[in-house]
């Protein structure tokens, strides 16, 4: 059944546009997971979390595998759904994956969206669902657009689907950039775009793996602490970044503490195969923390565009020692069973399964981890 899209002049908080996936994982030629993809639904694993309340707009075909909480778009019977396979190998050290697109889902077109104001929108794309006339029907409806570059900067091997990147000039987004709020962007997609000219316009976050992230406003740029992380896949870091930047700016945190807990969730994504479930006690040691965060901030970040919300808060640092205390908790009394997709050379005789993922890797198990460095 087709979402009919709906009149309703209230305003919204967000909105979220970008496909759901299928994402294959293989190693050495071997499928190693299967699991749920697309940006949309890493940010939505932040946004249920910390009870964010959104509206998604994806487009999936009638094979799509997977129960996700907000229901998608089924296109018609002869589309499918978009299907990326991720290649990992122990001989690749240049980088993380090699990402091919398979199949590609119908396109989001402005028709789709809803007819209704938002307080933040997000465009997500990961396959090219992202039309310049679908972007620009964001900026009209939302207050503030964060775009995540890869959505507007990727194209496709007309063979195999390799996953490629052109420059943003090069697109028929280029003209739209003075009219969003936030553009991200990590350190390998960032010279895809001209980031001291975009920073003219809009706040750019640039990400960084391990060394955290810089925001780049008109007049500041400021970097960001990371958090440690065991990285096993880095499929969707990025996205639940973005989600963690958009939930603290929704909670009213300034720019650099909303940024602190998008790299707080992407460390978090980093140590999962596929879509990462949240331990529930970690994500409401969390919201604790936004909110009591928020509370002492109230009021002194009405615009974005002040420069105390630009700024770094004088207790920034407090608050960065406090999301660390609540990462370390440990969220189980056994070991902690993880997978390390560059140097694991085995399998499980046994696929591991739930709803999002299936998996059939080889586990590396670890203690608990105890304490943290929380130095940038």
């Amino acid at each position: 059944m087709v979402k009919e899209a709906k009149d309703d002049s209230s305003i919204h908080k967000c909105l979220i546009v970008g496909n759901y996936c299928h994402d294959v994982l293989i190693k050495n030629d071997v499928v190693i997971a299967e699991s749920l993809g697309g940006a949309a639904s890493f940010i939505s694993a932040v946004f249920d979390g910390l009870s964010i309340s959104s509206d998604y707009i994806s487009k999936v075909g009638p094979d799509f595998a997977y129960a996700v909480n907000h229901r998608p778009i089924i296109t018609s019977p002869s589309s499918k759904t978009t299907v990326f396979h991720a290649y990992f190998s122990t001989e690749n050290k240049r980088q993380d994956r090699i990402l091919k697109r398979v199949t590609a889902c119908d396109p989001v077109t402005p028709s789709d969206l809803p007819n209704s104001k938002f307080d933040f929108g997000l465009a997500v794309g990961v396959g090219g669902e992202i039309l310049p006339e679908t972007l620009e029907r964001m900026i009209e409806i939302c207050k503030v657009v964060f775009v995540d570059i890869q959505a507007l900067i990727r194209v496709f091997d007309p063979v195999d689907g390799t996953v490629e990147l052109v420059h943003l000039n090069q697109t028929g987004f280029s003209p739209l950039l003075k009219r969003i709020g936030f553009l991200k962007a990590s350190a390998e997609e960032a010279p895809y775009v001209d980031v001291e000219e975009a920073r003219k316009w809009c706040c750019v976050v640039v990400t960084n793996g391990k060394e955290g992230c810089t925001v780049y406003t008109k007049d500041d740029e400021l970097p960001i602490a990371p958090f440690p992380a065991f990285q096993v896949d880095p499929t969707g870091a990025g996205d639940s970044f973005l989600g963690g930047l958009v939930a603290g700016l929704v909670n009213g945190l300034a720019i650099p503490d909303a940024a602190l807990l998008g790299n707080f969730f992407g460390s978090l994504t980093v140590g999962h195969i596929g879509l990462p479930k949240f331990d529930s006690r970690l994500v409401q040691k969390v919201k604790d923390e936004v909110l009591k965060r928020s509370l002492q901030h109230f009021g002194s970040h009405e615009k974005q565009e002040d420069e105390p919300k630009r700024l770094k808060p004088v207790d920034h640092e407090e608050f960065l020692a406090a999301l660390s205390a609540a990462k370390v908790v440990p969220a189980h009394s056994i070991k902690d069973c993880k997978w390390d997709l560059h140097s694991s050379t085995g399998a499980l005789e046994q696929p591991i399964s739930n709803g999002h993922q299936r998996l059939s890797l080889n586990a590396v198990c670890e203690e608990p981890i105890n304490s943290v460095d929380t130095k940038p």
